[in-house]
């Protein structure tokens, strides 16, 4: 198990660079409201509504909000929503996978289609992108949790995979089977996880040169505006400076 590291995994999330959070909310509660659907609006006896409304907390989303969506569970409105997963390269052939919660397939498919055409890049074949990730769970912790040793000790314990910490908080990986557990186990030691998830984490990043990493972003902007996309994920590699300017 690697302790500290410098690699982030980069994921682009609606809502992450100050999006209005009203949309974000609106994802959230379409999370939920499927979580909820496809099991029982049980969050004890139903991980992914654990997971989503852990997330939508993770948020600061209202718990009426979050109730609402649980409620919403209960009509016929949600029957035909389903994930959807699209895989394709960016600008500089960075690798990008595209998680969305559809109820129009076609629908979701040309648009995001359209958005890697107008960016240079390409949507590809199941799979084309994939394998250039690992799927992980992911369980976030604040600094305040423990010291860097603590929470790696804590880790190894609950049978996680990998931590990162840094300034920002502690990430914890684990196999995607065992999250549930894990987040159990941790909860135990360090108290409740600031956020928990399942992400593509890649196996290796891509640097890129600036002009094509705002291509790129222009790209994962697109998308992210996109009703139907919940999460993009990429394995670029940008510099300080890259993330910097970009921000600027």
């Amino acid at each position: 198990m690697a302790g500290h590291s410098k690699f982030k995994n980069i994921q682009f999330r609606k809502g992450a660079q100050d999006k209005k959070r009203s949309k974000l909310f609106s994802k959230l509660s379409r999370d939920i409201t499927l979580a909820a659907k496809q099991g029982v609006p049980d969050p004890t006896a139903n991980a992914r509504l654990r997971l989503a409304m852990n997330n939508a907390r993770a948020e600061s989303m209202p718990r009426d909000n979050i109730e609402r969506a649980i409620k919403k569970a209960l009509g016929a409105d949600t029957d035909n929503f389903e994930d959807v997963r699209y895989e394709g390269f960016g600008p500089g052939g960075i690798g990008v996978i595209v998680e969305a919660l559809t109820d129009n397939r076609n629908r979701a498919a040309s648009s995001i289609r359209t958005a890697f055409n107008k960016s240079g890049g390409n949507l590809g074949e199941s799979g084309s992108v994939a394998f250039m990730f690992d799927r992980l769970g992911q369980i976030t912790y604040p600094t305040a949790a423990g010291s860097d040793d603590a929470v790696m000790e804590a880790a190894i314990e609950a049978g996680a995979e990998d931590v990162e910490s840094d300034e920002d908080g502690h990430v914890i990986y684990t196999a995607f089977e065992d999250l549930g557990a894990v987040i159990e186990a941790l909860e135990a030691t360090l108290g409740q996880a600031k956020s928990t998830g399942v992400v593509w984490k890649p196996k290796t990043l891509t640097p890129v040169e600036t002009d094509t990493a705002v291509s790129l972003m222009k790209l994962i902007d697109v998308l992210d505006e996109d009703d139907d996309v919940q999460n993009v994920w990429t394995n670029v590699d940008l510099t300080e400076e890259q993330m910097a300017e970009l921000a600027g």
